[in-house]
C-alpha cells in the first residue's frame, strides 16, 4: 500500500514512480492562453478562439429628447432579471460526471497525504486513479473531457471549487456569491451573472470555511461574520445563516497581480498628467494624505500606487483589519487586528496597533481604512513626527471626508471639544484625494483638495484639481475634463524642503 493511495499500484504504477503523462496545470486567466477566460482551457493543439473586434472610439452622443429618456425608464421597469445561473453544455456534463467520480476517488485517497502535495503533483497522482474509477463506472471520456474533469476534481479538493475559474480570470474584479444558486461578478465595472453553481448550501459553507481557516479566522453560527484574505491579497467577507437569509454569502474583492502605479492610472484615464505629477510629489514629500471615496471606487489601489513614491530608506508600518495593502516599498511591515475569541476576550483593535506602532520607530504609519475612534490615534501620529502618513475612509466628497473624521473621533470616549478636534484635523491633514466610480464603471480621481487651516470653527480647504462632467458617448462612456484651479498650493513649502517646489507649482497652475 502506498503512502498516498489506499490501494497500492493503482493503474500499474511502480511505487515512487511518476506517470509519463503531462502535468495538468490550473487555469491562469485570459492572459495565459488562447481561451483563458473560459472555465476550461483548451488542450494543447486545439485551435484558439477568434478574438472579438475592437470597439469603435467613443463619440459625443446626440442630445436625448424627453420621450427617449422616458422610454429608457419604461424599459428598465419592464426588464426581468434572471435570478438563477445555469451551467449548461460541456460544463454540465463534466460536473455531472464529477459528482459520480468524487466519492469513489475519496475512498482511494489518503487526505493527509494529498494535502501535502501541490496541484501539479496531485494531478500526476490522480490521473491513473481517475482512469480506474471511470473504468469501474463504465464511463468513456475523450481527452478534453478527461483534462476538464481532472481540473474540477483538484479544484474541489485543494482549491475553492467553482470559485477557482473566477479567481483565475484577470478580467473579474469582484465576486459576489448570494447562496449556492446565484453568483454575480464584476467585469470592467459592470455586474453580470456568472455561469457557476454550488451543489448545495453545505458545499458552499465548506468552501467559505476553507477560505477563512487559511488566515486563522473562523465562521459558524456563533461567529457568523468573518473578514479574511486570499494568498494573492484579495479581500474576502463571509456572512452565513442565520444572518444571511439566502444561505452563505461570500464577497471577494480581487486585486491586480501586477502592481498599479500612478502612471498606469493616468494612462487608464483616471487622472490627468498634471494630477499624476502632483500626487507623485505629494507622496515623495511626505505629505499627510487621506484618500476618500465610496465602496469599490479604487481607494486601496490609489494608496498602493502612492506607496511607490515612498523613499526606500523609510520604515513603513501598515495597520488593517484584514491585510490587503501591498505596498511597493522594501522596508514595509504589515500589522493586522485580531477579533475576540469565543469568550469575547483577546481582541486587538486598530487603535491598539497604532499606539504600539509608535514604539516601533516608524517613519510613516498607513491605515488601510479608518472607521471609528482610531482616527484620533492616526492624527496624533501625523502630529508627532510621522509625516507622510496615509489612510482611506468612506466619504462622497472632500468636505464630507472632513466631517466624517470629526464624527469618528466623537464616536470614541475622548472628551475633547469639537473645535479642538477640527483644529487637529486641519493641522494634521495636508491633502484629500477623492476617487469615485462613475456609472459607466470607470474610476476617476475627481478631486485633489488641500487642507489649509482654520477660519473660526470651520476647516478651510482649497481645491487644486477637479474632474468636470461634459457629456456621454454613444456607447455609454462618460466624457469629462480634468481641470486645475490655477491656485498657488498651500503645501508648496513642504515641496520646497525636498526640492520639488518648482515642479509642484507648474503642475498645479
Amino acid at each position: 500500500m502506498s503512502a498516498f493511495g489506499k490501494k497500492g499500484n493503482a493503474g500499474g504504477m511502480k511505487p515512487g514512480s511518476r506517470p509519463a503523462f503531462g502535468v495538468a496545470r490550473p487555469m491562469k486567466g485570459a492572459g495565459a492562453g488562447p481561451r483563458g477566460g473560459e472555465q476550461f482551457p483548451p488542450i494543447p493543439g486545439e485551435a484558439p478562439a477568434p478574438r472579438p473586434a475592437p470597439a469603435p472610439s467613443p463619440s459625443l452622443a446626440k442630445p436625448q429628447s424627453t420621450s427617449e429618456a422616458i422610454d429608457r425608464l419604461n424599459e428598465r421597469m419592464a426588464a426581468i432579471n434572471e435570478t438563477n445561473s445555469e451551467v449548461g453544455g460541456f460544463e454540465a456534463s463534466v460536473h455531472k460526471i464529477k459528482e459520480q467520480v468524487l466519492p469513489r476517488l475519496l475512498e482511494r485517497v489518503d487526505p493527509e497525504a494529498a494535502a501535502t502535495l501541490s496541484k501539479e503533483e496531485l494531478s500526476e497522482e490522480f490521473r491513473p486513479i481517475i482512469m480506474e474509477v471511470l473504468a469501474e463506472l463504465k464511463v468513456t471520456l475523450n481527452r478534453r473531457e478527461q483534462f476538464a474533469l481532472e481540473k474540477v476534481l483538484i479544484d474541489e479538493l485543494l482549491g475553492f471549487g467553482p470559485l477557482e475559474e473566477l479567481l483565475n480570470d484577470p478580467d473579474v474584479s469582484d465576486i459576489m456569491v448570494n447562496g449556492p444558486d446565484q453568483t454575480y461578478i464584476e467585469k470592467k465595472g459592470k455586474l453580470q451573472l456568472a455561469p457557476i453553481r454550488f451543489r448545495d448550501e453545505q458545499h458552499l459553507f465548506q468552501i467559505a470555511q476553507r477560505i477563512v481557516n487559511q488566515v486563522g479566522r473562523r465562521v459558524d453560527q456563533t461567529t457568523p461574520l468573518a473578514d479574511a484574505r486570499l494568498k494573492d491579497g484579495s479581500r474576502v467577507n463571509v456572512i452565513v445563516p442565520p444572518l444571511s437569509l439566502r444561505g452563505t454569502a461570500i464577497s471577494i474583492r480581487k486585486f491586480s497581480e501586477k502592481p498599479i502605479t500612478l502612471d498606469m492610472l493616468r494612462d487608464f484615464g483616471s487622472m490627468s498628467d498634471k494630477m499624476c505629477t502632483a500626487l507623485k510629489i505629494a507622496g515623495a514629500c511626505r505629505m499627510n494624505i487621506v484618500i476618500s471615496g465610496g465602496t469599490g471606487s479604487g481607494k486601496t489601489t490609489m494608496l498602493n500606487a502612492l506607496s511607490k513614491m515612498i523613499d526606500p530608506g523609510e520604515r513603513v508600518l501598515t495597520i488593517e483589519d484584514a491585510a490587503e495593502l501591498r505596498l511597493q516599498q522594501p522596508h514595509w511591515l504589515p500589522l493586522e487586528t485580531r477579533p475576540p475569541n469565543l469568550e469575547g476576550q483577546g481582541a486587538i483593535t486598530i487603535g491598539d496597533l497604532v499606539k504600539n506602532a509608535l514604539r516601533m520607530r516608524p517613519d510613516r504609519i498607513i491605515l488601510g481604512e479608518i472607521r471609528g475612534a482610531e482616527c484620533f490615534d492616526l492624527l496624533a501620529a501625523m502630529n508627532t513626527g510621522h509625516d507622510g502618513s496615509m489612510c482611506t475612509l468612506h466619504a462622497n466628497s472632500p468636505r464630507e471626508c472632513l466631517g466624517r473624521m470629526e464624527n469618528m473621533i466623537l464616536m470614541g470616549d475622548i472628551k475633547i471639544p469639537k473645535e479642538a478636534i477640527s483644529r487637529q484635523i486641519a493641522e494634521s491633514v495636508d491633502l484629500i484625494v477623492q476617487v469615485k466610480r462613475l456609472r459607466d464603471g470607470s474610476r476617476r480621481t475627481t478631486n485633489i483638495t488641500e487642507v489649509i487651516g482654520m477660519e473660526g470653527d470651520v476647516i478651510v480647504t482649497q481645491e487644486l484639481f477637479k474632474f468636470e462632467y461634459l457629456d456621454e458617448s454613444e456607447d455609454g462612456k462618460i466624457l469629462g475634463e480634468f481641470r486645475a484651479s490655477g491656485l498657488r498650493p498651500y503645501t508648496l513649502e513642504k515641496a520646497r524642503q525636498f526640492g520639488f517646489d518648482q515642479a509642484y507649482l507648474e503642475a498645479c497652475l
